[in-house]
């Protein structure tokens, strides 16, 4: 991708509002829940509520959380980890995630 193609998709982006709808936490849940059944994200299910048009790039199937300093001092104290050292501290993070899946799924089945 060029630099000018690339500077029109972000003067695109740029040109874009976001807008936060407050309609309290039962409608919230609701349109969340509605979303994940749907394997989608929530902004796009309020678009499909809206009759907008859906982006037609896939969506990434990732969770994120935005973590401090002393967050990475916390998991590197659980992992046994130097702090400094966050891919690893990612990786045990994402192991124990999916531990607790895991470990979800079995109490399910029992």
């Amino acid at each position: 991708m060029s630099t000018s193609d690339k500077w029109e998709k972000e003067k695109k982006a740029a040109k874009a509002v976001q807008v936060a709808f407050e309609l309290g936490e039962e409608v919230s849940q609701h349109i969340r829940f509605e979303a994940l059944q749907k394997g989608i994200n929530p902004p796009d299910r309020i678009r499909e509520i809206l009759g907008l048009p859906l982006s037609s790039k896939p969506i990434r199937p990732r969770l994120s959380i935005s973590l401090t300093d002393a967050d990475f001092e916390m998991l590197a104290d659980t992992f046994n980890v130097p702090s400094s050292d966050r891919l690893r501290i990612r990786q045990f993070a994402a192991e124990k995630l999916i531990a607790h899946l895991e470990h979800h799924q079995s109490d399910e089945s029992e």
